[in-house]
């Protein structure tokens, strides 16, 4: 172990139960033993070991695989994993991020990708994206009350101004990076307008919705969640899958603390508002997301439907449990936030386990994403120029 270092980077009994399961499921029982002497030297000598490619990218997709609250792991299997670990500098993470926009967008046929930073070491995380998503709208404060744009990326936009971001003021402002290395502090980086797919929204027989002039991003890029793999953290490891239609067209653009667009859309509708018990408000969401499934299917950018999703889940569910493994599931979370009781994975428990490998999100990465990081830097507060982000080619 380092001098000075008092904390294991690696637990040796998260990585000896990681490897273990490595070359079992790759069929490779024959290395196990010579990797498992090297990996407890490393540790001894180091306090941590470092991840082969293979590892790491066997160890990103099981996490997928693992991920309790997602419904589409069907996939697990075809993450590309992009191996960063060697980048530090945040203008080289940020120019990878919008790399790996570019490789997810793939011309709007979505792939789930994964990009992985350095993991963290004796002195905590080399590098964190503050953003909850790569990509993401900021709210603007209105004078009146309420806000323009999505109340969400607020914090996130109070912070950027204060570094030096010029927003428009617009419902659509799609926010900057903010990118903090450990020997720079956060720093500011505009993602090109030209590497982010947006999608306008229209209706399939409502001429006046596209009056609503509303869009979305097509990469849903969470990038504030750690990557846990063999007892080794990565704070930095933006990953995404595609979109399901409800995440955009229920919780994005309907829910009231979110751009709230229903009471709009009622009214256009001509519905009677007045009340609950005219079930208003479940008319204009179905209107709402057969805009969304239709505009994306329009644009050629890959969506699901929630119907579809689920169906799917439970292929992988059995497919899981054919391979004799758990497959941790949050109810909550699996079950679509509309017509939640006429999909089939509304009918039935799940295990709520958590194996490792994982994603997780931790207190200090949600108060980032709000625009409130563990420690202040002092050019927060003071206006410098914004930093467009560099075009990693990747």
């Amino acid at each position: 172990m380092r001098p000075g270092n008092s904390v294991a980077m690696a637990d040796a009994g998260e990585a000896e139960a990681f490897l273990r399961q490595y070359h079992r499921e790759i069929g490779r029982a024959d290395l196990l033993y010579p990797r498992l002497a090297e990996v407890r030297r490393e540790i001894g000598e180091t306090g941590s070991y470092t991840h082969t490619p293979e590892e790491l990218a066997f160890g990103a997709r099981v996490a997928w695989r693992n991920s309790a609250r997602c419904i589409g792991r069907l996939y697990w299997q075809s993450l590309q994993v992009r191996d960063r670990r060697h980048l530090t500098d945040a203008a080289d993470v940020a120019a990878e991020c919008v790399a790996h926009l570019r490789t997810a967008t793939n011309g709007g046929r979505i792939r789930p990708v994964i990009t992985v930073f350095a993991p963290d070491d004796a002195a905590g995380p080399p590098v964190l994206i503050w953003n909850e998503q790569l990509v993401r709208y900021a709210g603007h404060l209105r004078f009146e009350g309420g806000y323009t744009g999505d109340p969400r990326g607020y914090g996130l936009a109070e912070l950027a101004t204060r570094l030096g971001w010029r927003p428009s003021g617009g419902p659509f402002d799609v926010l900057p990076l903010v990118v903090e290395a450990r020997h720079e502090g956060p720093r500011l980086f505009e993602i090109p307008r030209e590497e982010v797919l947006e999608v306008p929204i229209t209706h399939p027989s409502l001429d006046w919705f596209a009056d609503l002039a509303l869009r979305w991003h097509a990469v849903p890029a969470i990038s504030n969640m750690r990557l846990r793999v063999g007892g080794i953290s990565y704070s930095a490891a933006p990953f995404n899958g595609w979109y399901m239609g409800t995440e955009i067209g229920v919780r994005n653009l309907c829910d009231a603390d979110r751009y709230d667009i229903l009471p709009e859309v009622g009214r256009r509708l001509g519905l009677d508002t007045s009340c609950d018990r005219t079930l208003w408000r479940d008319h204009a969401l179905v209107e709402v997301n057969r805009a969304v499934l239709h505009s994306f299917d329009g644009a050629g950018v890959t969506i699901a439907d929630h119907h579809t999703e689920s169906a799917r889940f439970l292929k992988h569910l059995a497919r899981e449990e054919l391979a004799g493994r758990s497959c941790p599931a949050d109810w909550s979370w699996i079950v679509p936030p509309m017509s939640g009781a006429l999909t089939p994975v509304f009918h039935r428990y799940y295990d709520e386990g958590r194996p490792s490998p994982d994603f997780h999100l931790d207190e200090a990465a949600r108060l980032r994403a709000e625009g409130v990081g563990p420690q202040r830097d002092p050019r927060i507060g003071t206006r410098t120029p914004a930093r467009r982000c560099p075009v990693a080619h990747g």
